[in-house]
């Protein structure tokens, strides 16, 4: 929006500020949006140690849990395996994955029902579902 100097001379009159802002400190907004509508996606991996969670429980291969890197313990979240489009429901109790490129991951049990335990590894998408 363009204004002439005689309506930039009456608003500042007026007490009015006015913050230039760049394209780049603009994006933020549009990059959340783009995030939105491609969901949270990478790589995921499983586990099964027998060690405490960063969460302070037990690590039980047979629960349906995962490790995230800033998700709050106890967040459900719905893990998708683009591969071949089968879901699974985790809660996070852990945290990690610690491996670039990798976004979560999961319990045998949970990296079972989504068909990723002969592979080590998917190419996955999740989002937050309470």
């Amino acid at each position: 929006m363009k204004l002439t100097s005689a309506a930039l001379a009456a608003a500042f009159a007026l007490g009015a500020t006015f913050t230039a802002v760049t394209p780049s400190q603009a994006a933020p907004s549009q990059a959340k949006a783009s995030q939105a509508k491609r969901g949270n996606c990478g790589g995921a991996s499983w586990y099964a140690l027998t060690s405490r969670t960063a969460s302070g429980e037990r690590m039980n291969a047979k629960y349906l849990t995962a490790a995230h890197r800033n998700l709050k313990f106890g967040t459900k979240v719905a893990v998708t395996n683009k591969r071949n489009g089968k879901t699974v429901v985790v809660r996070i109790n852990d945290r990690g994955p610690f491996i670039r490129g990798r976004v979560i991951d999961l319990s045998k049990a949970a990296a079972s029902h989504i068909g990723m335990i002969s592979s080590g590894t998917a190419s996955i998408c999740y989002r937050v579902v309470s």
